[in-house]
């Protein structure tokens, strides 16, 4: 689905199903130099039972136009000035990793507008070593590589979705690499993780918010360890799901993940 934000356009994609406004609308967030199509199950599944699903890809990423927008709140007031451009006045907002912080600085800025927030692989504060960044900044696809390697607890998934023996490892180096490529003269890979490195509102932000709150966390995650977590949790009081998975939680372990997931929304 194409639509028009702040002037610019955008992609989100809707499951299978027709955008309607009128249903309970879950808006999906990818994490750093991803897409929408880290939400392809999930989507697909809310889409059919019930809601109006927007899985976007972020300005700058994919499929969506402009330029990569310079830090938590312009990326915030994006989601909101989503949902205005779509005729939604509340919705689930639901981030993994990079995407996860968005959703929340999104709900703190408009608390009336989140119905619930769904924060996966997440961490607070998210902050990247300064070996990573020099790396990234220095070496992108090295730091890709390496991203991906500690993402990973696995190979590959049991008989299940993507689909049996899936090398999750070089799928998602693929859609971190054609994600990189697509941005020109700028390092998108950088420009991501320093975002995520950089945001310091979250209890601030935490703190205005009533809606029901859910961590979904993996358990082996080494990218955002679970460890990181209690003084979030505790802000939002927020319930704590947990699967058992790396970082890349919603491909190493789909149908927890579903589960967690439709716990959260109540579905």
């Amino acid at each position: 689905m194409k639509l028009i934000v702040n002037n610019v356009e955008a992609y989100a994609y809707t499951g299978g199903k027709p955008f309607d406004p009128a249903l309970p609308c879950v808006v999906f967030i990818h994490g750093a130099i991803h897409d929408h199509s880290d939400w392809t199950l999930l989507a697909r599944w809310f889409a059919h039972h019930g809601h109006g699903v927007l899985a976007v890809d972020l300005p700058g990423h994919a499929r969506s136009g402009g330029q990569p927008l310079a830090d938590m709140p312009a990326l915030a007031r994006w989601v909101l000035a989503l949902l205005d451009a779509v005729g939604v006045e509340r919705a689930a907002l639901v981030g993994h990793s990079m995407g996860s912080l968005i959703a929340l600085a999104a709900a703190g800025l408009a608390p009336q507008r989140a119905s619930h927030l769904v924060m996966l692989g997440t961490a607070y504060p998210m902050k990247v070593s300064d070996a990573l960044l020099a790396t990234a900044r220095e070496r992108p696809l090295q730091a890709i590589d390496m991203v991906n390697s500690f993402s990973h607890s696995t190979w590959a998934p049991k008989p299940s979705y993507p689909g049996p023996g899936t090398w999750l490892h070089g799928a998602e180096r693929a859609l971190m690499r054609r994600t990189q490529a697509g941005q020109t003269g700028l390092n998108l890979f950088e420009h991501d993780f320093q975002l995520c490195n950089s945001y310091d509102q979250g209890l601030n932000d935490a703190a205005k918010l009533s809606c029901p709150s859910t961590l979904i966390l993996g358990t082996r995650d080494q990218m955002t360890s679970p460890k990181q977590t209690k003084e979030l949790a505790a802000a939002l009081k927020a319930k704590v799901l947990t699967v058992d998975a790396g970082h890349s939680l919603m491909t190493e372990a789909p149908e927890q993940v579903l589960n967690a997931m439709r716990q959260a929304l109540g579905a």
